[in-house]
């Protein structure tokens, strides 16, 4: 997951440099459960822990199972299957934005599994570096508990608060092209699953050589329940990371090399600020020296008073169509970040934390980090930034593999983009901009290519019909990704536009998978008109047609209802990319029936 850097709208400096500062001592208010119930363990809805699925609908199903081991687990699984009971797993906090955790089957039927009480080590084989874990278990747990034995999880995502069986379910990532590459499902070499069968349930145990196990690495939550995993780990190493500003001019021929010559090593490009933030990360043996700690700052507990400061000021930029607003903050954000570490800390024991770079640590210290998490509960006084419970950050997120060839061609016609409107990226620049990790080519069914992993973030309005300040522009971008550069997208993580045609991208490869889904689950009992739709299977589709619907990103418009034209919002072509459509602002005394445009 990549949550966006705080802002503190167009504050001076020297206060926004103290409110950094301050906050890394600050403990948090950890969310509230995303599954809620009425009566005991039934009749619930859920929902993710942002409190919005894309499309805004709310999931209610039946009960709520927490089984507290396998045992336990096959019980629940099997008496849902002798109902024909629909089934999906819920994680500890939630973290998928699709509709991933709703289950199938009528509304408020189904039923959900939360692996919330399945959180322990279960084996330690020393000899072969290998630990097996329960997939409730979260990835702050499992780096700390190899970090007792001397191990390390070599790569995985940045944000701690992810379960080991969400962030396999949805190919969750770090940023590598070294070795098997960056994708934690590369590092899988045993699974069991627990699948229903003829109405019961079975144990399903998967050894590295199993050719089932493609399938099973990348699940999307669709073949039975991820009980156990086993990773293949390395011993421990640490790590040395130095962040950058580098030249914006001709920055994509270089990326590849960079990539290729930095095994940790990722790039922010503030395309709106004209910026490019490159982190020099990579391995140094266990006896260099450096005691650092990676709390990375958008991570970090902020008080509620300022969350709802700095949402205020969006909404405020965002009526008062103000983008030159959003590119003073984020030059301003930008530099603050930089200067203080963004989160790093060379001796987190030490008064002052951030003494300058590079900053070296063990690993486990390094590799992830989610302190607003841990934290007692203190009222709500403090919190994530994204808390549900607040008024605060609430944004979009889409996530996009362009495979290394076709990079530098992307990042030119964004460069293209940029020059036409020149401060509509600015607002992308607030949350890290468009931060690129590197993936290597996957073994699973449902993997990518070798590729840049583009995350890119962006205000999101609480009123579904509110239109977005630059909101082609940016609409552009995401369809230009995924359409014209074929894009595969984060499975946990875009709007529905992110989906459109990725069965046709991955071929064959959704045969295999679907094979190995109907071998499992016959009765389709853990699947759902979502993943159904993403699959390309029983007629479901992934765009919505309604009017309004490409506000959202639902789908791409092809007529202006799917806008606002009684806002002046219509649908019309890409500006650079002919083939995008998106809602555009006519203003006064232009035309509004361009037929040529449509």
């Amino acid at each position: 997951m990549a949550t966006p850097w705080k802002t503190i709208g167009a504050a001076p400096t020297s206060l926004l440099l103290l409110l950094l500062v301050s906050l890394a001592a600050v403990e948090a208010s950890p969310p509230e459960p995303i599954v809620k119930c009425k009566s005991g363990n039934k009749d619930c809805s859920v929902t993710n822990t942002y409190g919005a699925f894309p499309d805004r609908s709310v999931c209610q199903v039946a009960a709520v199972a927490y089984p507290t081991s396998e045992a336990e687990l096959i019980a629940v699984v099997s008496a849902a299957a002798a109902k024909k009971q629909h089934m999906k797993v819920v994680t500890e906090y939630g973290h998928s934005i699709p509709k991933l955790a709703c289950p199938g089957g009528p509304s408020g039927a189904g039923l959900v599994i939360s692996t919330q009480k399945l959180n322990r080590v279960l084996r330690v084989d020393a000899k072969s570096k290998r630990m097996t874990f329960e997939a409730g278990i979260t990835l702050s747990k499992l780096i700390s508990a190899a970090a007792v034995e001397g191990l390390a999880l070599p790569y995985n995502p940045y944000w701690q608060g992810i379960t080991l069986g969400g962030l396999l379910a949805t190919g969750s990532h770090g940023s590598s092209l070294f070795g098997k590459g960056s994708a934690v499902h590369e590092y899988v070499v045993g699974m069991r699953l627990v699948v229903p069968q003829a109405g019961s349930a079975r144990v399903v145990d998967l050894g590295e050589n199993d050719p089932d196990l493609l399938a099973a690495k990348v699940s999307l939550g669709v073949l039975g329940v991820v009980s156990q995993v086993t990773l293949q780990l390395e011993p421990m190493f640490k790590r040395s990371i130095t962040y950058r500003i580098g030249q914006e001019e001709g920055f994509e021929s270089g990326l590849t090399s960079f990539a290729e010559k930095t095994e940790f090593g990722d790039v922010a490009w503030y395309a709106g600020i004209k910026r490019v933030v490159f982190r020099d990360d990579i391995r140094l043996p266990l006896t260099a020296p450096g005691k650092g700690n990676n709390d990375f700052e958008g991570f970090q507990a902020q008080p509620s008073l300022i969350i709802t400061a700095i949402r205020k000021t969006e909404e405020l930029l965002e009526a008062t169509k103000n983008p030159e607003g959003r590119c003073l903050q984020a030059r301003v954000q930008v530099k603050a970040l930089l200067i203080t570490g963004s989160g790093l800390k060379n001796d987190k024991s030490r008064l002052i934390d951030f003494t300058g770079y590079p900053v070296v640590g063990n690993q486990s210290d390094m590799q992830a980090s989610g302190s607003c998490l841990f934290s007692p509960e203190d009222g709500l006084f403090t919190a994530c930034g994204w808390d549900s419970r607040l008024e605060g950050l609430f944004y979009y997120q889409s996530a996009f593999g362009i495979t290394l060839p076709k990079l530098s061609s992307f990042i030119a016609d964004v460069k293209k983009l940029r020059e036409l409107r020149p401060s509509s990226l600015c607002g992308l620049d607030l949350y890290q901009g468009l931060l690129m990790r590197f993936v290597r080519n996957s073994t699973a069914y449902l993997g990518k290519e070798d590729c840049a992993d583009i995350d890119m973030t962006y205000f999101r309005s609480r009123d579904p019909e509110q239109l977005r300040l630059d909101q082609d522009v940016l609409d552009e971008v995401e369809q230009m990704a995924f359409f014209k550069y074929g894009a595969l997208p984060h499975w946990g993580k875009n709007r529905h536009v992110g989906f459109i045609g990725v069965a046709q991208k991955l071929g064959d490869r959704i045969d295999k998978f679907v094979a190995v889904m109907e071998k499992y689950d016959p009765d389709m009992l853990f699947s759902s008109d979502w993943t159904d739709a993403v699959l390309g299977i029983r007629g479901k589709s992934v765009a919505v047609d309604k009017k309004g619907c490409a506000l959202e990103g639902l789908c791409v418009c092809s007529r202006d209802e799917h806008c606002a034209p009684e806002k002046g919002y219509y649908c019309r072509r890409g500006l650079v990319y002919k083939d995008a459509r998106v809602c555009r602002k006519i203003e006064d005394g232009e035309s509004t029936i361009v037929h040529s445009e449509l």
